[in-house]
Formats: C-alpha cells, structure tokens, sequence
C-alpha cells in the first residue's frame, strides 16, 4: 500500500503540503481542484515537478466535484470534458498514474411520490454521453499508465451503475472506495464495491460516527482493519482523507501503531534513503 494526503486548507500552498507530507514520511498529494491554486491554468508544471523532487513525493489529482461530462447542456458538457482531457495531458507530464473522479447524479425533480432523476429518465442520453467520454478518455491516455477512478458519494443510483459498467469495461477506467461515505449512506455502496473489486485501485480511508464524516482514523466506529486489508490485497494508493493536518497526525498514528510502517515509493523503502520509520 501506498499512503498519501489530501490538500488541506490549513497548507495553502503546494509546498507547504510538501513539507507535511514529507514529515510525516507519506508517499504523495492529492491535488484537489476545487481549490483555485490547482486549476489547470494556475499548474506551473515546472514548479509542480521540482517540488515533487525535492521533496522525494508524488501526487493523484481530485477532479472538481461538480464536475458532470453528461450535463445536457452542450457548452457545460464540454467544459468539464475539455477539463478532463487537459487534466489528462497535466497527469502525462508529472507522471500522475490515478485521477479520482465523482460521478454526478444530475439534476431530479421532484414529485409528490418520488424524485425522477433526468438520467435515469432521459437514460439512452445519458449512457452515450458516458461512452463518448469513455472513448475520449482513451484517447488522450493512449498507452499512458493513467487510471481514472471514480468515486464512491452518496450511494451509486442504478442509472449511475449501468455508466460504471460502461466506463469499466475500459483499462483506463477503476474505482475509489470512499469508505467514510460508504458509511453516511447505510453502507449501500459497500456490496457494489466488493462485486467489482477487481477494479479497485485507490482508496479515500476516513473514520465516521454516525452522520460525522472525515473523522481520524480511529476516532470513530469503522472496522479499519477490515478495509486496510482490501487495499493491501488490491495494492490501493490510499489517502488519509481527514479535513485537518491534526486529523491527518492522528490518522498516520493509527497506521503505525498497526504496523503499517514501511511505506514505498517509486520502487525504495523509505528507510533506505531517509533513514528513519515512523
């Protein structure tokens, strides 16, 4: 396993992030870019790559969160799409291999006895969309080792079930396990992940009590162990996706305080070059 952070609000640059994630002995940044340092258009690649460097990181990309490449609205549509593949050519050049997505539910109305979900209504639309973005995904990796991941929110809606089954048919397509979120929706997503858990390649680790999410590991009522031994078994990049560098000491605790000491990165021990575990 491979162990990374998230980009916190309390680090505001690249790197300072850096510097948390190196003195903590992670691996690498998830880039989150619903933050304004990270859109594309702010990414000095150069900037980005000898921070990677001196800093001995490496950093996956979270796409922004509204995005939606099946939006009915043809300019809309094409924004988020033309992101994705610019996001794509970014991964290229700073040899990112994972892109974690969230796949929107669209727009619902709402009626006196349900809501009607515009995809699962208009759905034939709504599916070619998603095997025209699969078909442009491929495309700009090429031969690239590039995962695009999606990630589990609220509980994948059938419409949501029949696209994954679209996109996953590709290489480049896999899925993130959000297991925090797995538990704010009664566990709905958990039988899915499982069922294709071939797929699995990354995962978003966070504690949760009740209806609090984001917690530190350890500081909630999740069976850790349990999901800590799925991403061994599937060799899972996982982020310690707490919303606090405090929480993120905490959650690094926990993983070494279960033996979890050893970290990898491009192939080395940590502690051949830096000489110390945690």
């Amino acid at each position: 396993m491979v162990f990374g952070m998230p980009t916190l609000i309390e680090t505001d640059t690249l790197e300072e992030c850096a510097i948390l994630c190196r003195s903590l002995n992670l691996d690498f940044i998830e880039l989150n870019m619903n933050l304004p340092q990270y859109q594309l258009a702010e990414i000095d690649i150069s900037h980005f790559q000898d921070i990677a460097d001196r800093y001995d990181i490496s950093y996956t990309i979270h796409l922004d969160e509204n995005l939606n490449v099946s939006d009915f609205n043809p300019y809309i549509a094409e924004g988020y799409r033309r992101t994705v593949a610019e996001t794509i050519a970014l991964a290229k050049k700073l040899g990112i291999p994972v892109i974690n997505m969230h796949m929107s539910r669209g727009i619902y109305f709402t009626l006196p006895d349900r809501k009607v979900y515009l995809f699962s209504q208009y759905r034939d639309r709504y599916l070619k969309s998603l095997t025209d973005f699969r078909q442009l995904c491929e495309a700009e990796i090429g031969m690239d080792d590039i995962t695009i991941c999606i990630e589990n929110c609220d509980g994948f809606l059938p419409f949501q079930k029949e696209a994954l089954s679209i996109l996953l048919e590709s290489r480049v397509f896999g899925l993130t396990f959000d297991i925090g979120h797995n538990h704010g929706c009664g566990g709905a997503d958990e039988p899915y992940i499982l069922e294709n858990e071939r797929y699995l390649c990354h995962m978003h680790m966070h504690d949760a009590l009740g209806g609090k999410n984001h917690l530190a590991l350890g500081m909630g009522e999740l069976d850790l162990e349990k999901y800590c031994a799925l991403a061994e078994e599937h060799n899972c990049r996982i982020v310690l996706e707490t919303k606090t560098v405090e929480g993120l000491r905490q959650s690094v605790n926990w993983i070494c305080r279960r033996g979890y000491t050893t970290l990898y990165y491009k192939g080395r021990q940590r502690g051949d070059k830096h000489g110390s575990e945690k």
